[in-house]
């Protein structure tokens, strides 16, 4: 590549949806991320503005797309905004990228809202993509551009090794987050066990049964979002009625919709521990709620990327079970 873009002064910006952690990151690069002009007309329509010179420079956009999908649009702005200002490249930093469960017809006449949202980011002018722990992974192909696709699990077990759990067993509460949790206890050193459930209907989840050794054992339930925490809750409950000792959870997007709030404060949970893709207001946070930063994860990512070095090099990736 020519070493005249390689060598192209990084411009960091950011959306709305997680200013926070956008600022955390740009203390770990030296860069402010407050470069752009965002405001809501009356009648609800975004206006985007980057206040800063994007000519010829590496631009780096900060915005998880949760709900509301104003959100979205926000990135899309942003993207087509610095495309107009003559960006050399346009990374888009999704931490948590929405619709992901949207990601196949299960069902007749449905959107695959997965692969429409990969389109219109593309569609925007984005070069790249980064993102961390998407609900599935073949969603890397859906866009037509480099995805980076980050892992939390580095930070999260770092975390829970420093807890010193007993003989851990790392729990799956479906069968989707099983490879995951298979790979926490790889690096925690322990067991694995599965909760068996069926869905009856959307966002309501009954456990059947757990499969592996629980009792009198120190629990972990992994897994890489928390919407509603209705299968989180039961699987909670399923594993002290079974003996468990004590029961941690922990999952990389704290997404905390409906009732989740109240149905995990009141579960038997030692600890929640997710990480900050999604900005969560004092108002959705509770007692034994920990919150753990990515802010050095997405930091090294935009780095190398910006210093075309290799990014898979560069971080641990979960190993299949």
């Amino acid at each position: 590549m020519d070493d005249t873009f390689r060598r192209g002064p990084l411009l960091l910006l950011s959306g709305r949806a997680n200013r926070p952690l956008a600022a955390e990151i740009g203390e770990r690069i030296g860069k402010s991320p407050d470069g752009a002009t965002i405001k809501d007309f009356a009648d609800g329509e975004i206006f985007v503005r980057i206040d800063r010179n994007a000519r010829g420079r590496d631009v780096f956009i900060v915005q998880p797309t949760t709900a509301p999908a104003d959100n979205m649009m926000e990135l899309l702005l942003l993207i087509d905004a610095a495309k107009r200002a003559s960006a050399a490249r346009v990374t888009a930093v999704v931490p948590y990228f929405g619709y992901a469960r949207q990601d196949r017809k299960d069902q007749p006449r449905v959107a695959i809202g997965a692969k429409l949202a990969a389109n219109l980011i593309v569609a925007a002018g984005a070069d790249r993509v980064v993102s961390i722990d998407f609900h599935q992974h073949q969603i890397q192909g859906f866009f037509d551009i480099p995805v980076d696709h980050l892992y939390a699990a580095p930070v999260l077990t770092q975390y829970f090794r420093g807890l010193g759990l007993d003989d851990p067993v790392i729990v799956a509460p479906d069968v989707g987050s099983a490879k995951m949790a298979r790979g926490f206890a790889k690096r925690l050193g322990g067991t694995f066990a599965i909760i068996d459930k069926r869905r009856p209907s959307a966002n309501v989840a009954e456990v059947l049964n757990v499969v592996g050794e629980v009792e009198g054992k120190d629990c972990l339930l992994a897994d890489d979002m928390v919407d509603t925490a209705g299968t989180l809750s039961n699987a909670v409950y399923a594993l002290k009625e079974r003996g468990a000792r004590k029961v941690y959870a922990c999952a990389t997007h704290a997404v905390f919709s409906g009732t989740a709030v109240e149905r995990l404060s009141e579960a038997p949970l030692e600890e929640m521990v997710v990480t900050n893709t999604i900005h969560l207001p004092e108002g959705r946070r509770f007692d034994n709620l920990k919150v753990l930063s990515i802010a050095d994860l997405l930091a090294k990512a935009i780095d190398h990327i910006h210093s075309n070095e290799s990014v898979s090099q560069l971080f641990e990736i979960p190993q299949d079970g």
